[in-house]
């Protein structure tokens, strides 16, 4: 069960994290009012957000073979 939910939790935060990495970058302008769009901080925030999700997918692999 651990191990399912830490993988659903890193999935959606590398999602989020690429997402607001590319509305950062000017690459995906949706929805247009965002206040994201074109912010390069967006690119460095999202990366971030996205290189934890990898973590805690990680944790969540070796949670799986511990058990």
């Amino acid at each position: 069960m651990l191990r399912t939910a830490l993988m659903l939790v890193g999935a959606v935060l590398m999602i989020m994290g690429m997402f607001f990495t590319l509305q950062g970058a000017g690459v995906i302008m949706w929805p247009a009012d965002s206040f994201m769009l074109a912010d390069k901080g967006w690119v460095t925030k999202g990366l971030m957000i996205a290189i934890a999700g990898a973590a805690v997918i990680l944790i969540g692999r070796r949670a799986g073979k511990s058990a």
